[in-house]
């Protein structure tokens, strides 16, 4: 050994390499750079989420109740906790100590679980019956909001919560949402001529109503209101172009829109006395000035057939009537990341390329198995009828669309009038049989382009939102129970939520779960599933192969023989019979013998990789690191 390195022996050598490793530690640990290495970086933050937390001007303080304490409560659970408790850490580290996490653990009877039920936050019971709490409040200065149970389930949206949260209590007012409709979203008052009673309003209007301030404006009106934070259309049918010049310029001043167009809105009872006596009404709309603008093409007489987000089946399958899951959300985005299933009744497609400067993100598709067909055919045909001519595009046909970046004015000749002119302020001529007066063109700059980044949400049908599409209004005890169909609500409400409450909220998407199924595992399980299913129906068949055969041997017999003593056609038969479906189950037991075999195996090598992986690599370096030295000192 070289005698240069005899002073690390010494005992001044060892206290300097000491002291030097304190110092470095020192000066690395006021560095505080952390590198986040997990798949889908589970522990960084959004930049929308440090958008919110740098805006806070007071301190916010979050109180997490976690019964992490509690034996009963699963596993999963408590690891769940955990990784919520991290995340909580990195909002705290982001706001530069705006926000302060307290940790309580609310043990029966005690102090802990009594601040948990005055501020919100609910015990969740599990089907053993104990009980255990994993939930939260946000406070900032007078303001409090719960959340009262986290779940799994959520994972992805955990971040998307917690900062909506956090903006909920901030915010000093309710934002104000407009509706503009052609439908009775709000409700109509009975009509005792034609025999309708009160019509309530949409239930997706009473939902809104508990958040925000609603506010409802004409498919007339000249200017949408500058309070108005987030404009819903819904079903436009017949709107003016003055009508879509105020949605217009409403957007170019950075006002967030959402847009439920409709190529056959079987729910428009205002079409005709057939639609009120149940038929639909099948009108269609749309904001073709805007659309056109933004380089969004918009069929209004197709509408989307697709053979595999069908609903119902055999003679009652409706093709049309879309029942969309899985594969036709986008499981990165907030408003479809949870909602599971969507009832979809005769969409309409998107097409084109979005204008320069624009961007587009599709929220829900159609599958590749479907096709565009005549929206006047789509609520008659059923079963055979409605697939008869059925020929798949192989084309995923969006359905709902996000524009994100700058949009350009549909009017940048100037507001819309009746008459020539296109100078604003200038008189236009009336049509014969009008007022006096001359109609003037609305004075005043027009906006031609929006001032900053905006965004609009675009969803080819209406109908989804209809209390009959949407949800199920029970009455028990003389109460109103409303209970949801499907996803429909909680993806139109979604929306609201991200537009109406801080504008970073937009740019938030889901995040990865730290959970990691075994896919592979479970693909395998997927195709011996259905090759179980497949030897069922062999089964099955031959089952009713054999009964025709044995109905047919019997027919043919003569009427003075006795039907309860076998021919040898039908003994031979059934003998067959018999023969192949005892084949048939044993090669049943194969197939989940096999199965458990593979799925144990690759468990088995998974776990042993996963453990003995690293001690693996520490021995195989340390012999190389011998080696090494031996070779060195021979040397």
């Amino acid at each position: 050994m070289s005698k240069r390195f005899d002073f690390l022996y010494s005992a001044g050598g060892l206290v300097a390499v000491f002291l030097i490793l304190v110092l470095l530690n020192f000066v690395l640990g006021a560095v505080r750079q952390r590198a986040d290495l997990t798949e889908g970086r589970i522990y960084t933050l959004s930049d929308g989420t440090r958008a919110v937390l740098s805006k806070l001007e007071s301190p916010v303080r979050i109180r997490l109740y976690f019964s992490q304490g509690e034996a009963s409560v699963p596993l999963p659970i408590k690891a769940f906790g955990r990784r919520i408790e991290d995340v909580l850490a990195e909002f705290r580290n982001a706001s530069g100590g705006k926000v302060s996490v307290e940790k309580l653990d609310p043990q029966p009877d005690s102090d802990a679980e009594d601040s948990a039920a005055l501020e919100g936050v609910e015990a969740q019971v599990m089907p053993s019956g104990d009980r255990f709490y994993l939930g939260l409040s946000v406070s900032y200065l007078d303001q409090k909001l719960a959340m009262p149970a986290l779940s799994l389930d959520r994972e992805r949206l955990l971040e998307y919560d917690l900062t909506r949260a956090i903006a909920r209590a901030t915010a000093t007012e309710k934002p104000v949402v407009g509706i503009m409709s052609a439908l009775p979203v709000f409700g109509m008052p009975p009509n005792p001529r034609m025999g309708m009673p009160q019509q309530d309003p949409y239930v997706f209007l009473s939902e809104l109503r508990r958040d925000f301030e609603v506010k409802r404006v004409g498919l007339d009106a000249e200017k949408i209101d500058e309070d108005v934070k987030v404009l819903v259309v819904i079903h436009p049918r017949g709107i003016s172009d003055k009508g879509q010049f105020a949605i217009d310029q409403f957007v170019m001043r950075g006002g967030k829109l959402i847009a439920f167009l409709d190529s056959h809105a079987f729910f428009d009872q205002m079409q005709g006395p057939m639609a009120a006596m149940g038929g639909g009404g099948g009108g269609s709309s749309t904001l073709d000035k805007l659309l056109k603008a933004w380089g969004i093409e918009f069929d209004t007489g197709k509408v989307i057939t697709d053979a595999r987000y069908v609903s119902g089946g055999g003679q009652r399958a409706m093709p049309t009537l879309l029942s969309l899951s899985g594969p036709a959300f986008d499981p990165d985005d907030i408003s479809t990341a949870r909602i599971g299933t969507a009832l979809i009744p005769f969409s309409g497609a998107f097409g084109g390329k979005p204008a320069d400067g624009l961007k587009q993100s599709v929220l829900m598709k159609s599958s590749t198995y479907s096709m565009l067909t005549d929206a006047s055919a789509a609520a008659t045909n059923r079963g055979d009828a409605a697939l008869k001519d059925f020929r798949p595009a192989n084309t995923e046909y969006p359905i709902a669309i996000r524009l994100t970046g700058k949009f350009k004015t549909a009017f940048a000749a100037g507001a819309p009038a009746n008459g020539k002119s296109d100078k604003p302020g200038t008189a236009v001529a009336k049509p014969a049989g009008d007022a006096e007066k001359p109609a003037l063109r609305p004075a005043g700059p027009v906006l031609t382009e929006s001032k900053g980044e905006n965004a609009v949400v675009l969803v080819a049908d209406s109908d989804f939102i209809n209390d009959g599409a949407a949800v199920q209004i029970q009455e028990l005890f003389g109460q109103r129970i409303v209970v949801p169909s499907n996803g429909n609500l909680a993806f139109a409400q979604t929306l609201v939520e991200q537009f109406a409450g801080d504008p970073n909220l937009v740019n938030l998407r889901s995040r990865a779960t730290a959970a990691r199924p075994f896919t592979v595992i479970r693909e395998m399980e997927a195709r011996a599933q259905q090759a179980y299913l497949g030897k069922i129906k062999a089964l099955e068949d031959s089952l009713s192969q054999t009964q025709e055969k044995l109905a047919a041997l019997q027919k043919s017999r003569g009427p003075g023989q006795s039907g309860a003593i076998l021919s040898p056609e039908q003994q031979t038969e059934l003998d067959n019979f018999r023969k192949n479906a005892a084949e048939t189950r044993r090669e049943l037991k194969e197939v989940r013998k096999d199965l458990r075999a593979d799925s144990e195996a690759l468990q088995f090598w998974t776990k042993v990789f996963n453990i003995a992986a690293v001690p693996i690599m520490v021995v195989i370096a340390g012999i190389l690191l011998a080696v090494m030295r031996r070779r060195r000192t021979s040397s």
